[in-house]
């Protein structure tokens, strides 16, 4: 069991393909690391250290920020299948033949491009708050996103509060200590989310819920689906769907939550990860 804890882990960087990418790593080395793709205008610093921690006390555990993210270099893509691309330049120049993939809403599109162009680079993957290409209601982030934005500004709250969240007994004390936690890392923080790069990862979201749907049935890797019952940015029914496609595939799904199911309710997400990424 390591005692190193997420928030105090620095950034290395790695060059590919003329991005220099920012990332951070702990956990034993020498298995298959669990590279972990992160949310819309999302950062490392976004990472809810009650999931990292405990999953990174038994795995090799890697995350990163997209190109034009954060610490990374270059501008952000336009497209999820150019961050898939990316995302796998970025596993080949740590030089790992396979990882596993946990991803996490805009995260979880991207395990999907990735697994689906580079198949024998993924062991196995956990697809968290996410849909497939072509889901019904994706193309409504745009909307969602901006007036929960306008929400979080005008109340002086962080916009994942509304977004994430139920606003309701269970689901506002869950997302102020959500927020709470991301705020454990004091020192060596990531620059902060730029317009620009916001505005274009959200065109990728909805090109990518606007676009056909992809063959899902030919994935062959062990996949964990998990999502709250009431996710508004990325809606609960496609977790079903993804379940229902992809082979083999199992599912949660967590009361009285939204898209941050697995954030309110870690104590209760982890042990079933982790159990599934120990097989």
């Amino acid at each position: 069991m390591s005692s190193e804890q997420y928030f105090q882990v620095p950034a290395k960087t790695v060059t590919a393909g003329g991005v220099t990418y920012a990332y951070r790593e702990m956990g034993p080395k020498g298995g298959v690391p669990v590279v972990f793709l992160i949310h819309l205008a999302g950062t490392m610093d976004n990472w809810d250290p009650r999931i990292i921690d405990p999953i990174a006390a038994k795995h090799h555990v890697i995350t990163f920020s997209n190109r034009g993210v954060g610490a990374s270099t270059g501008s952000v893509p336009d497209s999820i299948e150019s961050m898939a691309d990316d995302a796998a330049s970025f596993i080949q120049a740590l030089g790992y033949p396979q990882v596993d993939l946990f991803g996490f809403s805009l995260g979880g599109m991207i395990a999907q491009a990735l697994v689906l162009k580079h198949p024998s680079m993924v062991r196995k993957m956990v697809l968290a708050g996410t849909g497939p290409a072509g889901g019904e209601g994706i193309q409504k982030i745009i909307g969602i996103t901006y007036y929960d934005v306008l929400r979080g500004t005008l109340t002086r709250q962080d916009p994942k509060e509304f977004l994430f969240f139920n606003r309701n007994a269970a689901g506002k004390p869950a997302a102020r200590a959500f927020i709470n936690r991301l705020k454990e890392r004091t020192t060596n923080r990531e620059a902060p989310f730029k317009l620009g790069a916001f505005q274009t990862q959200l065109k990728a979201i909805r090109r990518w819920g606007l676009s056909p749907s992809a063959d899902l049935g030919v994935i062959t890797q062990p996949t964990l689906i998990a999502n709250g019952d009431n996710d508004r940015m990325v809606p609960s029914v496609l977790s079903n769907d993804m379940h229902r496609r992809i082979p083999g595939s199992e599912l949660v799904i967590y009361p009285d939550s939204g898209h941050g199911g697995i954030f309110q309710f870690h104590d209760r997400f982890v042990p079933v990860a982790l159990e599934f990424l120990g097989r």
